[in-house]
């Protein structure tokens, strides 16, 4: 046998048993959305092993293909997005959607100018940055309000992130670099999970890396044009999250890995291109510096120190989260690199090593530094002298990714209770009724303010939904205070919620409660009166704290029997 052909063997055992070892040793998972001992609790591995075989074959048979080579940033694009749809069934199972579907609804309902002056007032903006909710406003109001518009814009989103790592490969090193390193984002189930939701962590992965690129292209090459354009992309990342301010420090390590004995013109650019990125952040920081600065006081007084409480391991992050042979291949690329002298390395290496070096043990804090992760083990994954056999385990690496994404991790997020939700809007949008009553009733197991179910069914009906806050008491303790879902108790539903009437005959009412078996208060059971149990969603999850059960009821006259 060939020694190519052996080496194509070894790569697909060693991918087989590196998919069965994290099965045995699951329970060291400890991540707090997608743990590999929740994944698995019921999942069949006897059942995904074969599966992963197969597709571990069919990548054997892919390596032998020539990639593109005319357009392979349009090839990784197609593919990245293809990828990102599979997961677009997947619910909302993270409960900080709600703030971020709120914002942007306020946008739609009243306009830009009214979000771009209320935001930190009327519009309770928490610790969040108004870009990424302004630019799903904007969808709302030119594409209507659906979800899966932010869907295909989040995936859109996650593709050019794909397309941007792979230019930044290229740039720095050769196009093997950067195609290899684009395709490697897919070998990060986490990440693939994470593209549908309507978050804001994706958007600014996208928006850094852009930043990134946008600083290497500027200072090598200059121009009134493309220093404007990377004065903007400096300025979006800077207003999507709190923690891209942090991670916009390589920009000054890419002027230093290249030019910093580079050309005075070179530096001439570094400089210009800061004070265009300052004045045009300062343009906005300015009229609105004391909501910001409230919102890093918050930041430091509840945040920072609820990282240590909420944290997730990094064995959790690098070996379940994102494929074993990436992180093993970043952490090879040290070695190669410094065996080179390769300064540009640096650029790489920062985020990721200053993220850990911080012990930022979060991995939706991490995300954003996919992209540089990636491109370590593209680098490292250069030291394999066979072209064919590193494409192999790039293959692999995507493959065993994608059947972890589709066979574990959006079954078992289809299985959450927040489903139920989804569910429940869907048939919503089949009645003839044109508005829903919405009556949440109070969490029993996590220490969440039910008004903020009411946007995250919004999320996924298009009726018209009212809802009359009942003043639910926000725990006490100081456990509550240092909780991670206290942003709840300071939610307040907006007033389009309580706008308009609610006489029975055109209005379902919709119950939303943490246990099938809760009892209604009475007023919720008079609410009912001349109402009949249409439908449930029940849908039941013992997981995460924040639960939810759907009831639908419709007048007795219109309801069918359940």
């Amino acid at each position: 046998m060939e020694v190519a052909p052996l080496a194509h063997v070894a790569v697909m055992l060693l991918s087989l048993a590196a998919f069965l070892t994290l099965f045995v040793f699951r329970a060291q998972d400890d991540n707090r959305l997608t743990s590999w001992q929740w994944v698995f609790a019921d999942a069949d591995v006897f059942r995904i092993t074969p599966i992963l075989a197969v597709g571990l074959l069919l990548a054997f048979a892919l390596a032998r293909i020539p990639f593109p080579r005319r357009r392979p940033a349009s090839a990784l694009f197609v593919l990245s997005f293809a990828v990102g749809a599979l997961s677009w069934a997947e619910p909302e199972v993270i409960v900080d959607a709600a703030r971020y579907f709120t914002q942007a609804k306020h946008v739609e309902l009243y306009g830009v100018g009214y979000f771009l002056t209320e935001w930190g007032g009327k519009i309770t903006a928490w610790t969040d940055l108004p870009l990424v909710p302004l630019l799903y406003g904007l969808i709302f109001s030119l594409l209507g309000e659906n979800r899966i518009f932010i869907q295909v814009f989040t995936t859109l989103l996650f593709s050019g992130t794909v397309v941007l790592t792979y230019h930044i490969g290229k740039t720095l090193w050769d196009e093997a670099a950067g195609v290899y390193a684009g395709a490697l984002l897919l070998g990060m189930p986490y990440l693939l999970a994470q593209v549908p939701l309507m978050l804001v962590d994706v958007p600014t992965m996208f928006f850094l890396t852009l930043a990134v690129f946008m600083t290497i292209q500027a200072l090598e090459r200059g121009g009134t044009g493309l220093m404007a354009l990377a004065a903007v992309a400096v300025a979006l990342a800077f207003w999507t999250k709190y923690s891209a301010w942090l991670m916009l420090s390589v920009l000054p390590v890419v002027f230093l890995a290249r030019h910093r004995n580079g050309p005075r013109s070179v530096r001439l650019r570094a400089g210009a291109l800061t004070a265009a990125s300052a004045v045009l952040i300062g343009t906005v920081l300015l009229p609105n510096i004391d909501v910001i600065m409230g919102q890093l006081e918050l930041l430091q007084s509840y945040q920072a120190p609820g990282l240590r409480r909420w944290e997730e391991s990094f064995v959790s992050t690098f070996l379940f989260q994102i494929h074993p042979f990436i992180t093993c291949a970043a952490l090879f690329s040290a070695y190669a690199a410094y065996k080179r002298r390769d300064s540009r390395y640096a650029i790489i290496l920062w985020l990721p090593l200053l993220l850990v070096l911080l012990e930022i043990k979060r991995i939706r804090y991490l995300l954003p530094v996919f992209p540089m992760l990636a491109l370590m083990a593209s680098y490292g994954l250069r030291e394999i002298r066979s072209g064919e056999v590193r494409k192999y385990v790039v293959l692999c690496i995507v493959t065993s990714s994608v059947v972890l994404m589709a066979f574990g991790f959006l079954p078992f997020a289809q299985k959450a209770s927040a489903v139920n939700l989804k569910q429940a809007g869907e048939y919503l949008d089949s009645l003839a009724a044109d508005r829903a009553v919405v009556i949440a009733l109070p969490q029993l197991h996590a220490p969440v303010n039910p008004a903020v179910s009411v946007p995250m069914l919004d999320l996924f009906t298009s009726k018209r939904l009212v809802y009359h806050h009942d003043s639910v008491p926000a725990p006490a303790g100081e456990a509550a205070n240092k909780s991670p879902l206290r942003f709840t108790w300071e939610y307040r539903n907006p007033a389009y919620y309580a706008a308009g009437t609610d006489g029975p005959g055109d209005t379902a009412v919709v119950v939303i409660a943490s246990d099938p078996a809760q009892p209604l208060p009475a007023s919720a059971g008079q609410r009912l009166q001349g109402y009949r149990l249409s439908r449930e969603f029940i849908d039941p999850e013992n997981v995460f704290g924040y639960r939810t059960i759907v009831k639908v009821y419709l007048p007795v006259r219109e309801a069918p029997q359940v």
